[in-house]
């Protein structure tokens, strides 16, 4: 089953001659619990996708279907609804807010959406991010890779249908590159998450279930390494 379609996607940035296609004519389709890797160079336009297909940013044309929704065919208001219900976004700057301690960042997406927290969830959440004891913690009190613990975790809190990830491990050193891969690979696996996970890194590339290359705005590979 597809979760998530994508047809005849483009975006424009300028007019005229000063137009710079950042997506040009994208289609592609997701199933429902695959880990995929969206690779290319600087510039490509993987950045452009991801925000597209999590809401944050609109195409100049074409459809973004996601879990049977049209989700440009929403007003602002549900839009903003889909982004904080149906995607998880885990950037590589993490995005914490840091007067807010680690349970406070991980239930940030619940309390805006005016839903009670599922305890039983928060807690496994934690236990799984390896955040136990950690719990009253600020931003700052974190290393860098407990901090993008924290931002998996408001990623997974609300269960999204898709979670989608910026160069997840672009700041992190090896070490807790690989141990970040690992928790997304677990969360895809353990809750069924759709996982779409944007990288320059060939190593988290080739733990994914497909790979998809962009350049110039244009799908050049698409190829499913693991089923």
């Amino acid at each position: 089953m597809d979760i998530l379609k994508v047809e005849n996607l483009t975006k424009v940035y300028g007019k005229g001659e000063n137009a710079v296609y950042a997506l040009n004519d994208v289609s592609f389709s997701i199933k429902k619990g695959e880990f995929v890797a969206i690779i290319g160079p600087s510039g490509s336009g993987k950045s452009t996708l991801l925000h597209i297909l999590g809401g944050v940013d609109y195409p100049t044309s074409g459809k973004v279907w996601m879990d049977g929704c049209d989700v440009y065919a929403q007003n602002d208001e549900n839009l903003a609804i889909f982004r904080r219900r149906q995607v998880g976004l885990i950037y590589q700057f993490y995005n914490l807010i840091p007067v807010l301690n680690v349970k406070e960042n991980i239930t940030l997406p619940v309390l805006m959406d005016g839903q009670k927290v599922n305890n039983e969830r928060l807690d496994e959440i934690i236990e799984v991010l390896k955040l136990k004891g950690r719990e009253e913690h600020l931003p700052n009190q974190l290393s860098g890779g407990q901090q993008q613990r924290v931002s998996i975790g408001r990623a997974l809190m609300n269960a999204p249908s898709v979670v989608l990830a910026d160069e997840p491990t672009g700041n992190l050193d090896s070490k807790n590159s690989r141990e970040i891969v690992e928790l997304l690979k677990l969360s895809n696996e353990k809750y069924n998450q759709t996982l779409i996970v944007i990288t320059h890194d060939e190593n988290i590339a080739l733990q994914a279930d497909r790979i998809i290359a962009i350049e110039d705005g244009k799908i050049t590979r698409d190829e499913v390494i693991r089923k």
